[in-house]
């Protein structure tokens, strides 16, 4: 499969779908409390669903597994742990602001902390980013996504002196911008760590196209 920007754009399209909408049918339960479906939520995406795909799109999962050397399962293991904070804290970060809030801070700080940190970690963002063409656009997209991560910020601190704690807990029962804002900011941090554990597993990514595992 050669190298096609439109159908990356098409799965970036489907994956940001699929992030803004899945939290909407927890808006339904009632009786349990977030923590409940937040973990009843994880084990499908998390558990469940992964070791499916994998097994079924995998050529020789065992021993592309095996052959991974131990550090790189260590590496692994330790930016999942930390992504999996950012997510439990993204669930803290949804019930102190709200869908559209807490989204807008979490996801744009994940965005900038995993796109500019790893290669700043390898030592290479001068080339990536710097001295390139799509660099800048790159660089220029985060800031620009930032700057909107201040602007929905200052809308939301000003929302809230606008409204009165009664109106405030009616839209969003336990609404607290500043312990919701703290929150997020660990979360976004946090979740980043996604991308460091995709670059710390690239040699499983090798072993398995030495296998005959398809570049998708």
């Amino acid at each position: 499969m050669g190298a096609n920007p439109l159908l990356g754009v098409l799965f970036h399209w489907m994956g940001g779908l699929a992030s803004a909408s899945f939290y909407v049918p927890y808006r339904g339960v009632r009786r349990w409390s977030w923590e409940i479906y937040w973990l009843t939520g994880g084990i499908f995406s998390w558990l469940l669903a992964p070791w499916f795909f994998v097994s079924v799109q995998t050529a020789d999962l065992g021993g592309v597994l095996s052959a991974t050397p131990g550090s790189v399962w260590g590496w692994c293991i330790f930016f999942g742990a930390l992504w999996g904070f950012g997510g439990l804290t993204y669930g803290l970060t949804m019930r102190y602001l709200g869908l559209s809030l807490g989204m807008a801070v979490v996801l744009g700080l994940s965005t900038a902390f995993g796109t500019l940190l790893p290669p700043l970690v390898a030592g290479d963002f001068h080339e990536k980013l710097i001295a390139t063409t799509s660099g800048n656009v790159i660089l220029a997209g985060i800031l620009l996504t930032l700057l909107g991560i201040a602007v929905v910020a200052l809308a939301g601190r000003m929302k809230e002196r606008e409204m009165s704690p009664e109106h405030a807990q009616a839209a969003i029962a336990e609404f607290d911008f500043a312990r919701g804002i703290r929150v997020a900011i660990f979360s976004g941090i946090m979740s980043s760590c996604f991308a460091y554990g995709l670059a710390a597993g690239e040699p499983v990514k090798a072993l398995s196209a030495a296998a005959g595992t398809g570049p998708l």
